[in-house]
């Protein structure tokens, strides 16, 4: 009890200190600076937060692309070299068995890259290691998954992580398929590379940047290669972290994320493109917005300093100015009272006076205001008389001390039955009890009551709709009642009702469809557009008069579709055309077109518009795609090959043979790894738009793969053929790219294949050219080699 007591006694002096003006005055002043103050800070703050953050993106952006990128080129530069090797390593099956561990031991290029070398035979059994571990010969690796994918895919791998089964260490294979010259595939040799390495995982794991910022990655298929928080290596990927879940999807980006110890991080994920693994650079918010915590330590002590020193003499100030106040009162409480006769006057601000001088103006208004009451009164009651809408007027309590004679119509009864009853006991029993209490509130409020009430049933008839109005009567001391005015709506609102549901049917049907849907006059006039047809239209919204035919055009099959030709068609069903609007926008569009009251001064047109482009140019996308390599913009491998099956199809149809080229560049990985790719890559480009500048229109330019090319010339003869392809190759030795000072080249190993009737497979085609190929290769690279069918 007594602290309770104690409590009451507070609040009881709060509420008289705050019982005056200028103490209230004084609380806002603080208030306004404590707000102002805190509203800056908070400001600040989430300024200096968002900018924080900011640079901390940018800051994991640049290191997570960093590791990304070295991973990457350590990654690629092996799989480069394997398959450089497995390249070369082109011969029988039996001569790759019996010397496998002779070619293997000559392979000193890879060890400096890999911890040991295999080299596995086509059904997947071990021919050769080194340097040697121990393994059987024989030893069957079939069931291993890089062999499983390298045997089905025939293209060089690089495969999940695991554990080594004789070191008990993490470790990747990096494999590649072996051919023999009639592109057979034979066996496989990769390299095993351990990834707790100095120069692989251990590296990035012990990376910190700040002091608490450290790298991870990880594999889609969920194994945590290297935590660089806690030091762990190929451990399952924790599921607690959404971000790291998407980023096992292919996800890429910087966002803010929980690390599942209840830590807020700042993460960017990066993909690596060699290998199905991601790079992940996190730092934690408590060490990146630090600095905010000591922002906001200075700003509240400066303004405890401003409140101690301001507050004080804001409550001295106010004091002072509100004593003219204080003598200002006492002179309207004497006049009021009748105790003083002469007019308010006091000394003091621009507002007391003004203050005074509206005080003195009322008062000479109210001794007018009384004389003349009388004469309104009956003014007022002669005119309500002839009034076409209800009038009533009650007294405070709302009973009805006058009505007119439109209001007897609308309540359906006398005036003697209406007077002395209460206004509100008219209307409808469901809706009295929240009408009243709203007219009550205006009504106190000094407002005027405005509704829309229906009247009680009366005479076996439903009640009325009325618009009904009512404001507050009173003088300067006192409240006389209410005006209340009434207008019959009922057959206004059975009209409205009626149209209404119809306009919501049709516009909820037309407004939801995805057709644009467009009406337009036999002028070309706009009368209705949906939202679909304002968006082909390329405006918001219908704001004046406004011409279809003015805000676009409609072309289809080199034809242009004006006004006047839609108006001399009866009806046009599925029109393909391209429509531009007025903002420059373009969009190829399904239109049918139909006419309502056809002929008559009211004809209307129809339009209804589909857009069409997105679909359209999907299908293009994704043709291209299909058919080209994105590096060079030739053909791809699939493409090239389409066009080499319609040749040999063709073979005995054209008097002139079609040749094929195969083009394989000499000298192109020391580019790459002296280079760098994007040294290679400036090199594959060049010799792109070579090929494109030497060969026909109708000839047939691809990228078959890395450093390899093949072009089909049609009825072009071997002789000609020949002829083309030494400009090609000068070309291609001729071929320079500089860079950081460096001058980069390659020349090429060109192989020749004529396209016979007699030829069976598209692969026979191929391995002759590519046999051709090979023979340059070995006769010094920079030829070109014919190769015929035998006895041809």
């Amino acid at each position: 009890m007594p602290v309770i007591q104690k409590c009451a006694n507070i609040t009881v002096l709060i509420k008289r200190w705050l019982g005056s003006l200028v103490n209230r005055a004084t609380a806002l002043v603080a208030v306004v600076i404590l707000v102002v103050a805190l509203t800056v800070m908070l400001v600040g703050g989430l300024l200096s937060q968002r900018e924080l953050e900011q640079q901390a993106k940018a800051q994991v952006e640049s290191i997570a692309a960093l590791v990304s990128y070295e991973l990457d080129d350590k990654l690629s530069m092996r799989l480069n070299i394997i398959s450089h090797v497995a390249t070369n390593l082109t011969m029988t099956e039996l001569v790759f068995r019996d010397r496998a561990e002779l070619l293997l031991s000559r392979q000193t290029e890879l060890l400096h890259l890999f911890d040991s070398l295999f080299i596995l035979d086509a059904e997947g059994l071990l021919q050769a290691e080194f340097p040697r571990i121990g393994l059987p010969k024989g030893l069957d690796f079939s069931t291993r998954e890089y062999f499983k994918r390298i045997s089905t895919l025939m293209t060089p791998i690089i495969s999940e992580p695991y554990i080594s089964s004789y070191e008990d260490k993490p470790v990747v294979m990096i494999g590649a398929p072996v051919f023999n010259h009639d592109q057979r595939f034979i066996g496989v040799i990769g390299g095993v590379m351990l990834l707790e390495d100095e120069h692989i995982l251990n590296k990035f794991g012990n990376i910190r940047f700040a002091q608490t910022g450290y790298i991870g990655i990880a594999t889609h298929s969920g194994t945590t290669l290297v935590n660089g928080r806690s030091g762990q290596f190929m451990v399952p990927l924790r599921a607690e972290n959404p971000i790291l879940i998407q980023a096992m999807g292919g996800f890429e980006g910087t966002t803010k994320t929980d690390n599942g110890d209840g830590d807020v991080t700042i993460m960017s994920v990066r993909q690596l493109d060699q290998a199905p693994w991601f790079v992940a650079a996190v730092w934690p918010t408590k060490e990146a917005f630090a600095p905010i915590g000591r922002i906001a330590i200075g700003l509240a002590w400066t303004l405890l300093v401003i409140l101690l020193v301001l507050v004080p003499m804001a409550g001295w100030r106010f004091r002072k100015l509100m004593r003219p106040l204080k003598l200002l009162g006492q002179q309207v409480q004497d006049r009021h009272l009748g105790l003083r006769s002469l007019p308010v006057a006091i000394p003091g601000s621009i507002e007391i006076q003004r203050v005074a001088t509206i005080f003195n103006t009322l008062m000479i208004e109210r001794e007018s205001a009384m004389l003349s009451l009388a004469e309104r009164e009956a003014f007022y009651r002669s005119l309500t008389e002839s009034a076409p809408i209800g009038i009533a007027q009650t007294d405070v309590l709302g009973r009805i001390e006058f009505a007119n004679p439109a209001l007897e119509v609308i309540l359906g009864r006398s005036a003697a039955e209406i007077i002395d009853t209460p206004m509100m006991g008219y209307l409808k029993n469901s809706d009295r009890k929240t009408l009243i209490t709203g007219w009550q509130r205006d009504l106190h409020k000094k407002k005027t009551f405005h509704g829309r009430v229906q009247l009680a049933a009366f005479g076996g008839h439903d009640g009325l709709w009325v618009d009904m109005m009512s404001a507050v009567i009173e003088t300067e001391d006192r409240t006389l009642g209410t005006i209340t005015v009434m207008r019959d709506v009922t057959r206004e609102l059975a009209v409205a009702s009626a149209l209404e549901d119809e306009q919501r049917r049709a516009q909820s049907i037309i407004g939801v469809l995805q057709e644009g849907v467009l009406m337009a006059d036999n002028t070309g006039a706009v009368r209705y557009a949906n939202g679909a047809a304002l968006q082909l239209l390329g405006i918001r919204e219908i704001t004046g008069p406004t011409n279809f035919f003015d805000l676009v055009s409609i072309n289809a099959q080199d034809c242009s579709y004006t006004l006047e030709k839609f108006r001399a068609s009866q009806k046009i069903d599925n029109l393909y055309a391209i429509l531009r609007n007025h903002a420059g926008g373009e969009f190829d569009i399904d239109l049918t077109m139909l006419k309502v009251r056809n002929g008559e001064s009211q004809e209307r047109l129809v339009f209804v518009l589909r857009d069409d482009s997105a679909r359209r140019r999907e299908n293009e996308r994704l043709s291209w795609e299909a058919s080209h390599d994105p590096l060079t913009q030739l053909l791809n491998r699939r493409a090239f090959g389409h066009g080499l099956d319609k040749a040999l199809a063709e073979a005995g149809q054209n008097k002139v043979a079609t040749v094929m080229l195969l083009i394989d560049l000499d000298y192109f990985k020391p580019v790459n790894d002296k280079g760098g790719h994007l040294t290679g890559d400036e090199i594959l480009r060049r010799l792109a738009d070579l090929l494109r500048q030497t060969v026909r229109q109708s000839d047939t330019v691809a990228r078959l793969g890395g450093d390899e090319f093949g072009i089909l010339l049609p009825s072009c003869g071997m002789e000609r053929a020949e002829a083309l392809a030494e400009r090609i190759r000068a070309g291609i030795e001729a071929l320079v790219v500089e860079h950081k000072g460096e001058h980069y080249s390659v020349t090429a190993s060109i192989g020749l294949a004529q396209i016979n009737p007699t030829d069976t497979s598209t692969k026979a085609i191929m391995a002759r050219a590519d046999e051709g190929s090979y023979l340059a290769k070995g006769r010094g690279r920079n030829q070109v080699v014919v190769v015929l069918v035998s006895g041809a």
